[in-house]
């Protein structure tokens, strides 16, 4: 399909400025060369055309340039005689002829195995283990679905570490390639007869997505902690591999402190020091010690910005054990802003953040601790962030208990913020450690629940009620499960002696494990439950994380986000399960 567009898109341009069209120089430009790195604003030579890159990339121009793609095709070299251009002119003198033109190419451009064909690779879809592609002359079949699916280092026969994902050659079957010519011969169809607007179509609608991250205009956010690089061994390339990067829009940096009414780093080390060697890194590169570019996360972060242009990412202060500062700080909230801005965009990671989160657990409440600085105080604070942060992101999270929601002036600070992350997980676990068992992300209430409100829909209600808007409410998925062990029953409301076990810390544990340890027993209240042994567990898996965006969606809601990336699967299914949903 994509080297179908391509072509369509070739052939329109070629027709649009005439047989002989005005060709451009070519001269100093280089040959595009497989292996090679290329990023945005860089042009090659191929086959005699030229072609510019979008964002950094390794792909083929000739096969990746339509719309959406990594390369955008710019027009024939002088002097060429580009046999796809040429051919594709003289034959798609009207849509119907481009279509069998494009048809035609489509099984010719596909590589052949022992007499079959494989579908040709498309950057940027999403691949199972076992699926069969042909791509850079050869045919590949895929062994690690996340990488297969994240291109880029791992496009197979091209990416420099494409034997990870992929075996060659592969044997692959006939009938896909016949449906696939079927099918691409309509929608190339399609493509060139829309050939005139193709450039600006493309320009307005990569637009529109970079945006959105794919999502039809949704937002789809999640947090990645600072401290995963450690014992968990979760990276920046982990949402490379597993496919997620391109899914997202924004990225959640989880912690900085909030100290002395300050914003603080959180560990300086993994921040902006740690040396990234080539396998770990994002791109393939090393960090270099004699180098001034930022190291770290923070190096990494700008290096998956480079890669994925679309991408947002926001640093996060405060959060359950670091919340203890907001009430000084909104005593003096400008001078607490001017400095948090300094932080945020300081030069040594300049271009990294694109402004900053705020995770206060819970203005006027209790959290870790108990604030007291009054009702207005969160107001306070989020409007001196916008006036000094400008046009760069505000965005906080927030709870959704009745009792928290209405401790804050939420409704009154909601002018100044992007949007708001609002955590509907969490309402029940094993800090009662008798129980009784109830799931911690439940979507609505249900009969016998032991703390009547405490739901995601209940919480959306009351935030709404003052006055919110509801394109800026995010709803919050936990890529974790809670639970107790001791129990006696499998249905909710059983008795417990403790929290059960849990990798990290006890009482909870991420789904990438519940879901093969304890696999799900029932559902109830738009969530599931799991009884393994004495243990009782409650999490999300991908069917309900789907019901709960449809929520979001009948809702009106701007998104949804998580917490936190490495709960997830190697293949992102959370991630992919809450894209689709959206």
């Amino acid at each position: 399909m994509k080297k179908i567009m391509a072509t369509a898109i070739t052939a329109g341009a070629v027709m649009l400025s005439g047989q002989a069209m005005a060709a451009v120089d070519c001269s100093g430009l280089p040959e595009w060369q497989n292996g090679d790195t290329f990023t945005g604003g860089q042009s090659v030579q191929r086959n005699g055309s030229k072609y510019t890159a979008n964002w950094w990339t390794q792909s083929d121009p000739e096969t990746n340039s339509g719309p959406w793609q990594e390369w955008t095709f710019n027009d024939v070299c002088s002097g060429s005689t580009s046999s796809s251009s040429s051919s594709s002119s003289s034959s798609s003198s009207s849509s119907s002829s481009s279509s069998s033109s494009s048809s035609s190419s489509s099984s010719s451009s596909s590589s052949s195995s022992g007499g079959s064909t494989c579908e040709a690779y498309q950057a940027g879809a999403t691949y199972q283990v076992g699926d069969k592609v042909s791509n850079a002359g050869g045919t590949f079949e895929c062994t690690v679905a996340g990488w297969c699916s994240s291109g880029g280092a791992y496009e197979p026969g091209v990416g420099w570490a494409w034997e990870y994902a992929w075996t060659s050659p592969a044997d692959c079957g006939s009938s896909s390639s016949s449906s696939s010519s079927s099918s691409s011969s309509s929608s190339s169809s399609s493509s060139s007869s829309s050939s005139s607007s193709s450039s600006s179509s493309s320009s307005s609608s990569s637009s529109s997505s970079s945006s959105s991250g794919g999502t039809g205009g949704k937002l789809l956010a999640g947090y990645f902690t600072e401290w995963g690089i450690y014992d968990r061994n979760y990276h920046p390339k982990n949402l490379v591999t597993s496919g997620s990067a391109e899914k997202l829009t924004h990225i959640v940096f989880a912690f900085g402190n909030v100290t002395n009414g300050q914003c603080v780093l959180g560990d300086s080390y993994a921040d902006y020091d740690r040396f990234y060697s080539a396998a770990e890194s994002v791109d393939g590169t090393s960090d270099d010690w004699n180098s001034t570019e930022v190291r770290g996360l923070f190096g990494q972060f700008k290096k998956l910005k480079a890669m994925y242009p679309h991408l947002k990412i926001v640093w996060s202060f405060g959060g359950w054990t670091w919340s203890g500062g907001f009430g000084q700080a909104a005593a003096n909230a400008t001078a607490f802003a001017d400095q948090c801005y300094g932080l945020v965009n300081d030069p040594r990671w300049a271009g990294v953040f694109d402004g900053i989160d705020i995770d206060w657990e819970y203005p006027n409440e209790c959290g870790l601790t108990c604030d007291t600085s009054g009702f207005d105080s969160y107001r306070v604070l989020m409007q001196a962030l916008r006036a000094r942060f400008g046009n760069q992101l505000v965005t906080s999270a927030i709870g959704a208990g009745e009792s928290k929601l209405l401790a804050a002036d939420y409704g009154g600070a909601a002018q100044y913020l992007d949007f708001y992350m609002i955590m509907t997980y969490d309402f029940f676990g094993a800090w009662a450690k008798n129980g009784p068992t109830a799931p911690h992300s439940p979507l609505n209430d249900w009969a016998g629940m032991p703390i009547q409100g405490f739901s995601t829909d209940h919480g959306i209600d009351t935030l709404l009620s003052l006055g919110v808007p509801a394109n800026k409410v995010l709803l919050g998925i936990g890529f974790y499960g809670r639970g107790w062990t001791g129990v006696t029953q499998a249905a909710p409301g059983g008795t417990a002696t403790g929290a059960a076990a849990g990798t990290y810390e006890a009482g909870i544990e991420d789904y990438k494990v519940l879901k093969g340890s304890c696999p799900i027993t029932g559902q109830i209240a738009g969530t599931n439950y799991a009884y393994c042994g004495n243990n009782w567990w409650s999490y999300d898996d991908p069917a309900t994380i789907r019901a709960k965006m449809q929520y979001a969606n009948g809702r009106g809601l701007g998104g949804a986000f998580f917490w936190e990336t490495n709960g997830d699967t190697a293949n992102g299914e959370l991630i992919s399960a809450m894209k689709s949903g959206l």
